[in-house]
């Protein structure tokens, strides 16, 4: 994956934020949310391969533990 791919469905993003808070969504917020989603998917996979699994489950995400952390 290259550092500027977007994982996710950007259109989808900011009607969600409008919808549930009214508020607009910056540029550059694909790019940050997209890394993170990437390392999520990183550590799913390293739980997946530890266990031995050629199939990442819904098991294998955990949320970061410094999620919220700025609050």
């Amino acid at each position: 994956m290259s550092d500027s791919e977007v994982l996710i469905v950007i259109s989808k993003l900011k009607k969600y934020i409008k919808t549930k808070s009214g508020m607009n969504t910056a540029g550059n917020v694909a790019p940050a949310l997209s890394a993170l989603i990437a390392q999520l998917c990183d550590d799913a996979m390293a739980r997946a391969e530890k266990d031995r699994r050629k199939t990442v489950m819904d098991r294998d995400f955990q949320m970061p533990s410094s999620a919220g952390s700025d609050e």
